[in-house]
């Protein structure tokens, strides 16, 4: 049964060959695109000690703000990944949002990434949350369907400076 589960070593494979389809593919979360294939095989403890630690708000660097990160998995397989972020900041509120996920890409469009949104707001939630902002790229049809699907409203169509394409920022009441 597909479900979320935090990160655990137990998984190290999986996630790992999960990372390098995304780099392939030229997809994925901002820091999805940032780990490196070699420091994930080094060291993998120490990134699941990581991300557990984003939870309890160590290890923190400077504009980030505590995430619960979950990785969306069937059997043993990592299909996909959400951070919930339980606050925003300025630049969060800007882009970013409360939520990002990513489906796998050879797992999209199965409905896989409405299921992990679904569940990321069952999570978003239990922390006490009442609303939450998701952003994505206007032309990334596929991702506007998720949110969509999720009951997300369209708030507007924004340009920021320093990114490249137009942003939908959408709201979900939870």
């Amino acid at each position: 049964m597909t479900h979320l589960a935090l990160p655990d070593v137990r998984l190290r494979a999986s996630f790992i060959d999960f990372v390098r389809e995304c780099h392939e593919h030229g997809s994925g979360l901002g820091d999805t695109r940032e780990l490196k294939i070699e420091d994930l095989e080094a060291d993998f403890a120490a990134h699941v000690r990581d991300r557990r630690a984003f939870e309890r708000r160590e290890n923190l660097g400077p504009g980030f703000v505590p995430q619960t990160e979950k990785w969306l998995v069937d059997e043993e397989r990592v299909l996909g990944r959400v951070k919930i972020r339980h606050e925003l900041n300025d630049r969060l509120r800007e882009f970013g949002g409360h939520i990002g996920y990513e489906i796998r890409p050879s797992e999209r469009r199965r409905g896989l990434g409405s299921l992990a949104l679904r569940l990321a707001l069952d999570e978003a939630r239990a922390l006490g949350l009442s609303e939450v902002l998701l952003t994505c790229d206007e032309d990334n049809l596929g991702s506007r369907g998720v949110i969509e699907h999720n009951g997300g409203v369209l708030e507007g169509v924004v340009k920021l400076e320093w990114y490249a394409k137009p942003i939908c920022r959408y709201w979900i009441r939870l």
